[in-house]
């Protein structure tokens, strides 16, 4: 499926740090700065690795920005800065011995914001701001997540075909691994064949595999796991396609499930649906919660945390798990294009747990998933594809 995704492109980039600079204005932000990490890359195209050695971009509300590096590194550095929207950026560079963030105060200084607020990406570890800090005492250190986040969770078209690849691709490896699974396996030959099959669509991807009484544990269990028959099995996690993710959940079983298994999946399945139902723009984050939470509790599940033990969903794009969150109290109203997990759940410790998770965007018209819902515990592809 590779030949599918399209990279994002350099002018898209350059649109994404328009838009931030905007939101720089609106929320009264001189700059924002940024380390390695998923904004950084976001927003200019360069992939670097946080060290203890600091490597930031700094880019201003007006005007060019520019970016602070090791010395011996700025070649690496200024190779990817000329492949994206910063060619032009100036690097300032700094040897072993010398403190890096007296260049970036003295950066923002020779654009004339000695003082005033900067923007810290909230991925930046606590040494680089707090020695920016120390650099620039007259500087204002803030939050940057209402101008990252601002751009990062309204998707546009291209980000929204690359989700749609990556959640396909993830399907087509579940329905496959699921058809060649036989009791008797292990987690490990599970896993073994999971990664087989994302070699075959072509895409970086994992999965966790949890069965029986470990699937009762949302993130599961590290304990060395056989796959018998009747047994609950539960398949989670993604790939990423061109930096963007999928986070799929299918919970099943290999033969026959109990009257019970049964029974948590349509409860389950049907809070998966009052989520979706529920999700549209205008809506606030934590109404959608609400209506997943309720079908379960009135199911004789809850109330609250009991068996459902966690928010109903989290943004996902560029990060698996990234804002905003489908959660209690998160009076945030939706937006048309964010993008969000929705996966209720029933974990009965001791016994098994069901989760469906399948991701959504949000269109003008409500919610639609990238993917089918799972139809039965029996048979989670239906008829399916192979």
């Amino acid at each position: 499926m590779r030949e599918e995704a399209k990279p994002i492109t350099t002018e898209e980039r350059r649109g994404r740090i328009a838009r931030a600079q905007e939101l720089m204005g609106k929320h009264g932000m001189d700059a924002i700065l940024l380390a390695g990490g998923t904004s950084l890359l976001y927003f200019t195209g360069v992939r670097w690795y946080n060290s203890e050695r600091l490597f930031a971009v700094a880019i201003p509300a007006k005007g060019k920005a520019f970016s602070v590096c090791p010395s011996f590194e700025e070649d690496r550095a200024r190779e990817q800065l000329n492949a994206g929207p910063l060619e032009d950026a100036e690097v300032l560079t700094w040897h072993e011995d010398e403190n890096p963030s007296r260049l970036v105060a003295q950066g923002l200084k020779e654009r004339g914001f000695a003082a005033g607020k900067l923007g810290i990406e909230e991925r930046i570890p606590f040494v680089f701001s707090d020695g920016v800090a120390q650099a620039a005492p007259a500087l204002r250190l803030v939050s940057a997540t209402p101008v990252t986040a601002g751009c990062r969770m309204i998707k546009s078209a291209h980000e929204l075909e690359l989700m749609g690849i990556a959640n396909r691709a993830t399907l087509k490896v579940y329905e496959a691994v699921y058809r060649a699974l036989k009791p008797g396996m292990t987690q490990n030959d599970a896993e073994a064949l999971i990664s087989a099959a994302y070699g075959r669509v072509g895409f970086r991807g994992e999965a966790s595999v949890q069965t029986g009484e470990y699937s009762a544990l949302p993130h599961g269990s590290l304990t060395p796991q056989a796959i018998p028959e009747g047994t609950v099995v539960m398949i989670d996690d993604g790939c990423t396609v061109e930096g963007y993710q999928s986070d799929i959940t299918r919970t099943f079983v290999l033969g026959k499930a109990t009257d019970k298994m049964k029974r948590v999946f349509d409860i389950v399945h049907r809070a998966q649906s009052a989520a979706l139902a529920a999700a549209r723009p205008g809506v606030a984050c934590g109404d959608v919660d609400a209506a997943a939470r309720r079908v379960i509790a009135e199911a004789g599940f809850g109330p609250d945390y009991n068996y459902f033990t966690h928010r109903v969903g989290h943004g996902i794009g560029m990060d698996g798990h990234e804002w905003p969150y489908l959660v209690r109290g998160n009076a945030l109203p939706l937006e048309a294009n964010m993008t969000f997990s929705d996966e209720p759940g029933i974990y009965i410790r001791g016994e098994f747990g069901v989760r469906l998770e399948d991701d959504m965007h949000i269109s003008e018209r409500g919610a639609e998933l990238f993917t089918p819902q799972s139809p039965s515990i029996e048979e989670p592809f239906g008829r399916g594809e192979f």
